[in-house]
């Protein structure tokens, strides 16, 4: 594994960077967030794995050139970044819709944190932005003497982790904000807000320009 990995002072800078770019708030931090406010902690850690999912099949998507697709076809970087933003907006407009339903069971869909799971994949998976971002950060601390396709998917899988190191942290955090609002005004509220800002990140998604990766 040694030959996939650069030398230390190259790997270093790596780690450094990578650490950098995941504690910064980005979209799937700021849906890491939301769903551990509206859900809790259990359905906050299940959307940091969906999110881990779709940012690695990021990365190998990268590896395998999607993303030099991607840079030359504004077309299928436009079908699927607008695919994506449809479906936050579809996220928010169902979840405010459930905040208007009296039933607990109801107010808490999604119910099970396999479709939340599911959802986190599927959002960070259409963001082809960060299928472009790998491309462009990943080939700085390959080893030009090796083929690339292994090296750039080992450094995405370390950046992965150490992104669901950080995205946990954020989803523990607001998790135990939740847990002191568990009353069903609160709910609703938070139902509602959450709804509102996954319909706004859905248009930032659409309006957006190729800035920002996660």
């Amino acid at each position: 594994m040694t030959d996939f990995l650069p030398r230390w002072p190259l790997l270093s800078a790596f780690l450094i960077s990578s650490i950098v770019i995941a504690i910064t708030p980005g979209p799937g931090v700021l849906y890491i967030v939301t769903r551990s406010l509206i859900q809790g902690r259990r359905f906050g850690l299940a959307s940091v794995a969906g999110v881990a999912l779709g940012n690695f099949g990021n990365a190998v998507a990268a590896s395998a050139g999607l993303a030099a697709l991607f840079a030359v076809s504004s077309l299928a970087l436009s079908v699927v970044k607008y695919a994506g933003a449809l479906y936050l907006v579809h996220l928010g407009i169902r979840m405010i819709r459930s905040a208007s339903i009296e039933d607990s069971v109801a107010m808490r869909l999604p119910a099970s944190a396999w479709r939340v799971f599911r959802d986190g994949a599927l959002v960070a998976l259409f963001n082809p932005k960060t299928t472009v971002f790998f491309a462009a950060f990943l080939p700085q601390f390959l080893n030009h003497d090796s083929p690339p396709l292994f090296p750039s998917l080992t450094l995405g899988l370390i950046f992965v982790a150490i992104a669901s190191v950080t995205d946990s942290t954020y989803a523990l955090g607001a998790g135990a904000v939740a847990s002191t609002l568990r009353c069903r005004d609160a709910r609703r509220i938070r139902q509602r807000l959450g709804g509102g800002i996954f319909i706004g990140l859905g248009i930032f998604t659409a309006l957006a320009g190729s800035r920002g990766a996660r």
